[in-house]
């Protein structure tokens, strides 16, 4: 089972990792199948902490009073 603990830097190395192995094309099926399921679930995880960081994005504004407000973080080049 896939750690959902894992650090988004680590999972990323572990895809890029099992995205090797695949290309080098030196595995026997079953591993490639094994492979390209932990690295589903590797994307899989690094979408989720990229939409959690996302959400916890927010930038500040300074009305002309002088105070702070903060709203959430819009992405213009999407």
């Amino acid at each position: 089972p896939m750690n959902k603990n894992i650090k988004f830097e680590e999972a990323i190395e572990k895809l890029d990792s099992i995205v090797s192995k695949l290309e080098a094309g030196s595995v026997a099926l079953d591993e490639s199948l094994t492979l390209f399921e932990e690295g589903v679930a590797l994307i899989k995880l690094c979408n989720e902490k990229l939409d959690s960081a996302e959400q916890k994005v927010r930038i500040l504004t300074e009305a002309e009073d002088g105070t702070v407000t903060d709203a959430p973080f819009v992405n213009n080049e999407a």
